[in-house]
């Protein structure tokens, strides 16, 4: 579906929109309608941000900002971590979808960072683990590890890829408990 082009702040007033909706909601009011799912597959997609967020199943960014099908275009990985998987993805949607903003989405109790912070995990979960204690040092606070662990993958996405034609990366940090979310 190529609609008209949204910019980085127009994205960003309809995020924190509809996570003000969502605050009060009961359902994720996006629209999953018949109607979109035919629309988006015969038209394709045009989503107005790109979010890159954990894979915990307590977050849920269509329904954090209230967004049906081909709103936005989510990247999910356990602890929001940047490799060059995730990269190519936002790349993709910004250069091809014309995206316009990344949002690099954290939140309270995050498995992967709480690892991190705590103990030393072995297997494939010690390079997310890596990524994360890269970014939070000695941190012991849990908000402050996860907003440091934010603002890491916000300054990889800057430093990696070619940042123009009014793409903007924010971070944001999601409180599971309130369904607030705030914008760093």
């Amino acid at each position: 579906m190529q609609a008209a082009k949204v910019s980085a702040a127009e994205a960003l007033e309809k995020l924190k929109k509809g996570n003000e909706r969502y605050l009060a909601a009961e359902s994720n009011p996006g629209d999953v309608s018949q109607k979109i799912r035919k629309a988006t597959c015969e038209e394709g997609q045009s989503p107005y941000a790109i979010v890159v967020t954990c894979s915990d199943s307590r977050v849920i960014p269509e329904s954090i900002f209230c967004a049906g099908i081909g709103e936005l275009f989510v990247i999910r990985v356990a602890g929001n971590v940047m490799d060059d998987h995730q990269l190519g993805s936002v790349e993709y949607a910004a250069d091809h979808l014309g995206t316009r903003l990344v949002v690099v989405l954290g939140h309270e109790h995050c498995g992967a960072v709480g690892a991190a912070m705590s103990s030393e995990p072995g297997g494939f979960v010690k390079t997310i683990t890596d990524e994360i204690k890269k970014a939070i040092g000695h941190e012991k606070d849990e908000y402050k590890a996860c907003c440091l662990n934010v603002e890491r993958s916000v300054s990889i996405i800057k430093e990696k890829l070619e940042i123009t034609d009014g793409l903007e990366v924010r971070g944001a940090f999601y409180h599971i408990g309130s369904g607030k979310v705030e914008f760093l």
